[in-house]
């Protein structure tokens, strides 16, 4: 399957840009009349426009990371395709979560904390399964390119697993306050974009090294 990395990569930026689609389509148009009418209704929605920024930040975050790993990698198997699949559909659901979210954010009587359980929890099932499937490319290394430098890849299984740790953390933080909980999810996501985790890669000398004794 030397060719199919090209197709799984078309196929899954496919879905996720009609994720990210979805999240604009919550957003809905406000039904007051007037000027006055019209911004005041327009304000009252902030809710869902706070929750389309985090959510579009935490999918975009996940793009990049899902982009960079099939940069590296020359062959896909069976068990990625399926464990692909795995993280696509939890990704498949951050639309409704975040409408949930938004709906309920500032309702009183739990609702609110319920549904910012609810967002928490399928970002957690997220990054478990990027984690699995990040902890399956690296475990032998058998798909990446020769260039890739496989035990310091293996090495960054840690950092790729903060956000198992971060993310339950969240959840917890849901029972005192929704709005809060949004926040977190929003540094979380900032922090992701800003801390891109780097795939090792074989230095040159390394690379004629191993070429020269395959040639032996």
């Amino acid at each position: 399957m030397e060719h199919e990395t090209g197709r799984v990569e078309a196929f899954s930026d496919g879905v996720f840009a009609i994720i990210i689609t979805i999240l604009v389509l919550e957003l809905e148009a406000p039904e007051e009349k007037g000027w006055s009418g019209f911004w005041h209704g327009v304000r009252e929605q902030w809710p869902h426009y706070a929750a389309y920024v985090v959510s579009f930040l935490i999918i975009g975050v996940m793009w990049v990371n899902h982009h960079t790993i099939f940069s590296h990698l020359k062959r896909v198997d069976r068990p990625l395709l399926f464990l692909n699949l795995l993280v696509l559909m939890v990704v498949s659901v951050i639309p409704y979560t975040t409408n949930v979210l938004a709906e309920h954010l500032m309702d009183d009587g739990g609702s609110a904390s319920a549904a910012a359980v609810l967002y928490s929890a399928i970002t957690v099932a997220y990054a478990l399964a990027f984690l699995l499937f990040w902890w399956y490319v690296t475990r032998v290394g058998h798909l990446f390119h020769d260039h890739v430098d496989k035990d310091g890849a293996r090495a960054t299984r840690v950092r790729f697993g903060l956000g198992a740790i971060a993310y339950p953390l969240t959840v917890v933080l849901a029972f005192f306050s929704a709005p809060l909980t949004l926040v977190a999810h929003f540094l979380i996501a900032l922090y992701y974009a800003a801390n891109q985790i780097p795939i090792p890669l074989v230095v040159e000398e390394e690379r004629l090294e191993t070429a020269s004794d395959l040639r032996k």
